[in-house]
């Protein structure tokens, strides 16, 4: 089971997805079963943030001085899962998510569904460096969203 502990410092987060923790344990729990870890807890941590204190984080741990859409930091390089696994750290940046102030509710909850995913993925080990990995990632990637997207909406 996936436990998720979601966090915001970024105030219009919250004027756009009012239940964010409700939310992302939705996204959880319509993840395909093998990625629900049953019998196992499992949990991570998303923050939701912004562009400037993204940039922050991107350059103090990647040395890259500009923002992004999102970060995983995995707190194992070990993947594998016990009975009890801290998995790591997310954050996503509110701009990134919302660069057509137009966009409806839910385009806005795909994007950050998507963006979840990825990197959930991230977390569980998967990169996209070189082209075999991104391949890898991005069909793993369109799995995950496809059965996810299926039952959240």
């Amino acid at each position: 089971m996936i436990s998720i502990n979601v966090f915001s410092e970024e105030k219009a987060w919250s004027k756009r997805l009012k239940k964010k923790e409700l939310f992302f344990k939705k996204v959880c729990n319509s993840l395909p079963k093998k990625y629900k870890f049953p019998k196992k807890k499992v949990i991570l941590t998303l923050m939701l943030s912004n562009n400037k204190n993204i940039k922050k984080l991107n350059k103090n741990f990647r040395n890259k001085n500009k923002s992004t859409d999102i970060l995983s930091f995995p707190f194992d390089k070990k993947k594998t899962i016990s009975s009890k696994t801290y998995l790591g750290d997310i954050i996503i940046s509110y701009e990134y998510m919302n660069t057509s102030k137009s966009q409806s509710l839910k385009v806005f909850k795909k994007k950050i569904t998507k963006t979840f995913i990825h990197g959930f993925l991230h977390l569980l080990g998967y990169d996209h460096i070189r082209n075999n990995d991104y391949k890898k990632m991005l069909k793993e990637e369109e799995l995950l969203f496809e059965s996810v997207i299926s039952k959240i909406n």
